[in-house]
């Protein structure tokens, strides 16, 4: 190590402290836990006015990355935008809570970014995080008992719902959710969803060099806020908003715009409210309030991983966890209402959605169809028939929905439809859930992402070819590149769920097939899931996984496959149907998949961490995927009890 030049550098050996005393009684030293007054001398270590120090304590909680300078450039970068300017919001609410005569406290839990991570090892930990992050939040809620409240700032795919979690699991204590708001489009270029397709369609001619490095640099055109499309974080933020966690009107707000910080100070101050009313989260969140989150999804046309984050959210709160039937039931039953990224039909931008009035908005068509339970209490302390009676006639709707039409030319009634307008547009419903002999525990496809031209007049998707399959999601990309991949195929892509790689996201497969001209003629199933910005014909969450022992794990190259998705009915199936030279029937598949084994290559990805394998193991012994993915405590505990027991295993 090179020995420092020049003058010599001091070093302090002691220090004057903090001046004052602190507020305490004899009292409090005969009856107070050590820590709390220990806690007391932290805070005036730290710079708090002593003589303040009794106010009450609330708890920010943050997915903050990067390091941002005071201008708002970067001093280190974040993972992604979306959570670039969380700690910007969460200024703002501690000037309110400090305003208000509480103490605000701060903690951090950063996100990854499952746009950085597409087709890359990353993808191993992108779910998984969900969970872990969910642990360690509730832990720093817990770490600090003198807490009165928790508001958690969050954005993206994976951070928003981990906070979602961890505010759930508190049953007891009052908590509210601000979501870290939306990125802008650029004036020129293409959304982040399209752009990640720009390598597929360099390779296959469709972009020069020049215009893939310019749509690049473009596409995240302000530096803070979740993608322009309503994906996983999008959709996350809409759910926050219809379970009654955040504030009317606060989701997909555009990031970094006073409106933005607007919502966190507002929501400080309900925070303070329900403080001082005695309400808390188990108040907001019950049954009725997951239905309720269910039903907004589906006339949104949200993404199909709140399947896996809604019930993980209600295992949280305590609460019956929604069945297949239950989603089911509700996209039966729930118009989509929303014209968005990346389903359209017009793909308006989600800024766009939150001017013509986000989630209150499409609560009100919700409201007159009878399709919401408006008894349900949120965090304004008020109902949500009370707050949607304020918004009806409220001079933000007006504001905002006059800002559109006169900023973009838009009318906000072509954004959100009435459910009249969305049936005369033809929009398909939300989710269809198809079965068969290859998905005998069910799959999901986004039936509302499927191209409209390749469903016949009666809206049913039809298509029997000839499967390529895949083992690695690396391989099929590649096939993708190099046109080995053509319209009329069945891409099935195994043994990538939750046992395989943490139940990847395969986003840059379906980015490529969605902007190819020949891909909405290419049908993709697979175990593992998909993007929220995912579009066309793709199935996923096909249970059981192939390494489960699932009949998806026992397909060939060759094999024909028929898929048929009702988009009206919202009926579907996936069925093996032969291996000759022409496709025989369902029951002919049956015989073929009863006498076969595994495909040779199906196998754990040898680069999948041991933190996974152990989350997969956890995750599988609570239910798995259509469980939620979660950590079923009980459960657990009685599935290594009677492995110790079946294993002889000494206590």
């Amino acid at each position: 190590m090179k020995e420092n030049s020049g003058e010599p550098v001091p070093v302090h050996t002691a220090a004057e402290g903090p001046s004052g005393s602190l507020p305490i009684t004899g009292h409090m030293l005969h009856s107070a836990p050590s820590g709390e007054i220990f806690g007391m001398s932290q805070n005036a270590g730290m710079g708090w006015n002593p003589l303040l120090l009794n106010r009450p304590q609330y708890l920010i909680l943050g997915t903050m990355g990067g390091i941002r300078r005071e201008d708002g450039s970067p001093l280190a970068l974040g993972y992604h935008t979306g959570h670039w300017e969380i700690g910007v919001m969460m200024e703002e609410v501690a000037h309110e809570i400090t305003a208000h005569e509480g103490i605000p406290f701060a903690g951090y839990v950063s996100d990854p970014c499952d746009g950085r991570s597409q087709g890359t090892e990353g993808m191993f930990d992108s779910l998984p995080y969900r969970n872990d992050a969910a642990i360690v939040l509730r832990r720093l809620v817990r770490s600090l008992p003198t807490r009165k409240g928790v508001l958690g700032v969050a954005t993206c795919d994976k951070g928003l719902p981990a906070m979602m979690l961890a505010l759930a699991g508190m049953h007891n204590l009052p908590g509210i959710i601000v979501p870290g708001g939306v990125a802008l489009p650029p004036v020129q270029g293409e959304d982040a969803g399209k752009v990640q397709s720009i390598g597929a369609r360099f390779s296959n001619g469709e972009l020069s060099l020049e215009e893939a490095a310019d749509l690049g640099c473009r596409a995240c055109a302000t530096p803070g806020g979740g993608c322009q499309f309503l994906g996983t974080a999008a959709t996350a933020q809409v759910v926050a908003e219809a379970l009654g966690m955040s504030v009317p009107h606060a989701a997909l707000a555009p990031s970094g715009q006073q409106i933005w910080k607007d919502v966190g100070r507002q929501s400080a101050r309900a925070l303070l409210q329900m403080e001082h009313s005695g309400i808390v989260m188990k108040d907001i969140l019950t049954d009725r309030a997951i239905h309720n989150a269910m039903v907004v999804h589906a006339a949104f046309g949200g993404s199909t991983n709140l399947l896996l984050h809604i019930p993980a959210i209600a295992h949280a709160a305590g609460l019956r966890i929604p069945t297949v039937e239950d989603w089911n039931g509700v996209n039966r039953k729930v118009p989509r209402l929303v014209s968005v990224l990346p389903n359209g039909p017009v793909p308006h931008p989600t800024i766009r959605v939150f001017l013509a009035g986000g989630v209150p908005e499409v609560m009100l068509h919700l409201r007159r169809l009878g399709l919401i339970d408006e008894s349900v209490l949120t965090v304004t302390g008020r109902t949500l028939g009370e707050n949607l009676d304020w918004w009806e006639h409220s001079a933000r709707r007006q504001d905002m929905r006059s800002r559109l039409r006169e900023a973009d030319r838009i009318d906000p009634d072509s954004v959100i439809m009435s459910p009249q307008e969305a049936k005369r547009q033809g929009m398909a419903s939300t989710m269809t859930f198809p079965t068969g002999n290859l998905a005998p525990e069910g799959s999901v496809i986004k039936s509302a992402a499927i191209d409209p031209s390749v469903l016949d007049s009666e809206g049913v998707y039809r298509h029997t070819g000839k499967v390529k399959v895949f083992t690695a999601e690396k391989d099929a990309i590649r096939s993708i590149k190099l046109g080995l991949i053509q319209a009329g195929d069945i891409l099935a892509v195994i043994g990538r769920g939750p046992s395989g790689t943490g139940m990847e996201e395969t986003y840059q497969l379906t980015s490529a097939l969605k902007h190819l001209p020949f891909g909405k003629y290419v049908t993709l199933i697979t175990d593992a899931r998909f993007s929220g910005v995912s579009t066309g014909a793709c199935i996923g969450h096909i249970g059981p996984e192939a390494l489960a022992g699932g009949p998806v794990g026992r397909l060939r190259d060759g094999d024909w496959v028929e898929v048929t998705v009702d988009t009206v009915k919202l009926e579907g199936s996936v069925n093996l149907v032969g291996d000759g030279e022409q496709p025989g029937t369902a029951a002919d598949g049956n015989v073929l998949l009863a006498a076969r084994t595994a495909h040779p290559f199906l196998a754990v990805d040898p680069g999948l961490p041991d933190d996974t394998r152990l989350w997969a193991a956890l995750q599988a012994a609570s239910g798995g995927t259509w469980q939620g993915c979660v950590y079923d405590t009980d459960k657990i505990i009685a599935a290594l009890e009677a492995g110790r027991q079946a294993l002889g295993w000494k206590s």
